[in-house]
């Protein structure tokens, strides 16, 4: 009379958790050293510009550029890249070469012309944060060899170089104007659309020719006959060289229309 019900009860078994990269344990040391390296002289390079050391600020710089270029190439060659190294790079690159260059170049000069110095040291500042968070979106977008802007390093390289290669002369109202427009003209190139060679194709795994290595040997040495003068000559031409280099193909382009027409 009675009919037996039998339920089943349908127990689903919890899919397994999968660690992604955010909660991976762990970071690659090397390349996340040589980035705390360039983070270190770059903080150095802000407390010894609060201290009125303008030319050890600036050599600190020129440090931290050097840490810089290393710490992507290395991860590179070790296949050791990572999001966190990416991120950790880019908050550093904030304090050596836009903090770092605005504050410097503020106690140096910048100061004496009052809301003018302080707007071209924010101007300086805040290009260089719009050109890193710009940076980090193309990186994740684009894989071209090519930096659309000046590179934060090398724009922070033309206020050091200025900074360190003038730090014997006798401080006068034209060289702050020419330290302003400096400081100014690196901060609009980093957020500006011009094209700027990454070198990111170079492999340093390969093998050279001898006279690669010979001409690396030549470059330090007339680099070392004056640092400052010399890397900031340098720094100038690279970040001319672009828009230099538009102006001549724009140049080009119209003559040979006019000479079709």
């Amino acid at each position: 009379k009675y009919k037996e019900r039998v339920i089943e009860i349908k127990t689903q078994t919890p899919s397994p958790i999968r660690e992604t990269k955010a909660g991976s344990k762990g970071v690659y040391l090397l390349p996340n050293l040589l980035t705390t390296g360039a983070l270190f002289f770059g903080f150095y390079a802000v407390l010894s510009g609060f201290s009125g050391k303008y030319e050890l600020a600036a050599m600190a710089i020129f440090v931290a550029l050097f840490f810089d270029g290393l710490d992507g190439r290395v991860a590179r060659l070790t296949s050791t890249q990572s999001d966190f190294g990416r991120q950790y790079d880019s908050l550093s690159d904030m304090v050596s070469f836009g903090v770092a260059p605005a504050v410097v170049a503020y106690g140096w000069g910048l100061g004496t012309l009052g809301k003018f110095g302080f707007a071209a040291a924010f101007v300086y500042s805040s290009c260089a944060a719009l050109r890193l968070a710009r940076y980090n979106v193309q990186a994740e977008r684009s894989d071209s060899n090519d930096f659309t802007g000046l590179p934060s390093p090398v724009a922070a390289a033309l206020v050091a170089g200025l900074v360190w290669s003038t730090h014997a002369l006798t401080m006068s109202f034209e060289l702050v104007i020419i330290g302003m427009l400096v400081t100014v003209s690196g901060g609009l190139l980093m957020v500006s659309n011009v094209k700027y060679p990454g070198f990111k194709e170079i492999d340093f795994r390969g093998k050279v020719p001898f006279f690669v290595i010979f001409s690396v040997v030549m470059g330090f040495i007339v680099i070392s006959i004056d640092p400052a003068r010399i890397l900031f000559a340098i720094a100038i031409i690279f970040s001319i060289s672009a828009p230099v280099k538009i102006l001549f193909v724009s140049a080009k382009s119209r003559l040979i229309n006019a000479n079709n027409q």
